[in-house]
């Protein structure tokens, strides 16, 4: 099975990025299942979540990935860890807040266009900044991710002069 999704999602990727202008694809997760219900940024991955992000990185193996972003919290980083290391690829971190509290999704895509202006990126984000990275993004689409929910993957497309082809799928 672990097979099949892979080719699904690199066929995906390609396709969809046959009709992007400027970036190929984002490829968007929720850290995986964590140790304990903190939100403090030092809580490591659940023996579910390491086994999670290990399956993720195999089925984006062949993705195309050209960099990998997380955010500076243990869980974050540990979810990207494997497909960073099987593309040979450093983790990139960003605050998905800025200074004053706020969300700065914005800040962020800025940032990928600049350093990644025709690849696939990979980002790990969490249940209450996925949805802010999606709308900033300009995916017209309400989405919310429940505290207990580890397994979405969206795949998104910038397309010039519209909104991003987005597609929802489960890991």
């Amino acid at each position: 099975m672990d097979s099949v999704k892979r080719l699904v999602v690199t066929v995906l990727v390609a396709a969809l990025a046959s009709v992007a202008s400027g970036q190929q694809a984002i490829i968007l997760v929720r850290h995986a299942e964590k140790a304990t219900d903190s939100n403090e940024p030092g809580v490591p991955l659940s023996e579910a979540g390491a086994a999670r992000a290990n399956r993720l990185a195999g089925m984006l193996q062949a993705a195309g990935i050209t960099a990998v972003y997380a955010t500076d919290t243990v869980r974050a980083r540990k979810t990207a860890e494997p497909l960073a290391k099987s593309a040979g690829l450093e983790i990139r971190t960003y605050a998905p807040r800025n200074a004053e509290g706020k969300p700065a999704p914005q800040i962020l895509i800025e940032r990928l266009k600049k350093e990644e202006p025709r690849g696939v990126v990979f980002v790990v984000g969490h249940s209450n900044t996925v949805a802010e990275l999606l709308a900033a993004l300009g995916d017209p689409g309400k989405v919310e991710i429940p505290a207990t929910q580890y397994d979405d993957l969206f795949v998104v497309v910038p397309r010039a002069g519209g909104p991003p082809s987005v597609v929802r799928l489960k890991y």
